[in-house]
């Protein structure tokens, strides 16, 4: 019995990770290209998927099944929502803060995209909040994981049983995240990412619109951080606050995977994810969300961003990083 618990704990730690590792797949990637961190990340994670509720069902949500259009609805504009709101934060914040005509990387100053960050993320919160004033708000699965299996449990032989979301969610956001790895390691645009983030004033003077490159990687890390939300809402309580502990909790993974390394980020959330699972097994609930928190001061304390801010670059990066190098040649 206990074996069987343990394990029901590890896949659903395993699955909480997957969906860091998206939120921290696109927080490496966003730092590793322009240099800055996303402070607004989390937010725009929960954002999304807010703004997709309160256009496709309302401004009283519940977790009731959504008809076949409806579900399709609420999919697109989730991912919509979170490729805006991270375009607009960069268009806001971090653009105006790119120094030099490529526009590669950050002033010397970086006081503009910290408070920049910190408010957009507290703006968005508060506007949600208008429409959405409740402490909590359940929302509906517009992919519908629970009818894949009766009561949606999977029986493991042995008797055991475990929950087909966590399954499925563990699935689509590893399945996700190296898709999206593989296709920035090939295509052109992966290409401009690694020259941006390893030269900004070299890539410029090849012709290489940095801008653009950085806003690309922005429009990116916000799809990723709408498919996190519209996996991670159904079957909680979601509040428009969360985004703020879930940006931190993606920090963490993307710190502790190096920061441009998109593989380490999403091995980093799924360590994330199952020692939080784990922590709050053996500890109890309130120890379920300070876990990260902790392994996010050690990370910070052991090894401080600010000597390896040199994300996407092979020399830096693990062999997901490494790999888009030699495709470029």
């Amino acid at each position: 019995m206990i074996s069987g618990v343990l394990l029901q704990v590890v896949l659903a730690g395993l699955a909480q990770g997957a969906v860091l590792g998206l939120v921290a797949l696109g927080f490496s990637l966003i730092a590793g290209t322009a240099r800055i961190l996303p402070f607004a990340h989390g937010d725009i994670a929960v954002g999304a998927i807010f703004v997709g509720v309160l256009v496709a069902v309302g401004a009283t949500p519940s977790a009731a099944r959504l008809a076949g259009l409806p579900s399709v609805g609420l999919v697109l504009l989730s991912l919509a929502a979170g490729a805006t709101l991270s375009g607009l934060v960069a268009a806001a914040v971090v653009l105006p803060n790119l120094a030099g005509p490529g526009g590669g990387g950050c002033r010397h100053s970086s006081l503009g995209w910290i408070a920049g960050g910190l408010a957009a993320g507290l703006l968005l919160r508060a506007v949600l909040g208008i429409f959405l004033p409740q402490q909590a708000y359940a929302v509906p699965d517009p992919l519908r994981i629970d009818l894949l299996a009766p009561g949606g449990l999977l029986r493991l032989p042995g008797g055991s049983t475990v929950a087909v979301r966590a399954v499925c969610v563990l699935t689509i956001g590893l399945a996700v995240g190296l898709l999206a790895e593989a296709v920035l390691a090939r295509s052109r645009f992966g290409r401009s990412l690694r020259a941006v983030a390893d030269d900004p004033v070299g890539a410029a003077l090849c012709g290489v619109p940095a801008r653009r490159v950085v806003f690309g990687a922005f429009l990116v890390a916000g799809l990723l951080a709408g498919l996190a939300g519209l996996l991670a809402a159904p079957g909680r309580a979601l509040s428009v606050d969360d985004g703020a502990v879930l940006g931190l909790h993606a920090a963490a993974a993307a710190l502790l995977g190096g920061i441009g390394s998109l593989r380490g980020a999403l091995a980093g959330g799924l360590a994330v994810g199952t020692v939080q699972a784990l922590a709050g097994y053996a500890f109890g609930s309130g120890c379920y969300d300070l876990a990260p928190l902790v392994l996010l001061v050690a990370v910070l304390a052991i090894r401080p961003p600010a000597g390896r801010a040199q994300a996407l670059s092979p020399a830096r990066t693990s062999s997901a990083a490494r790999a888009p190098s030699t495709a470029g040649r």
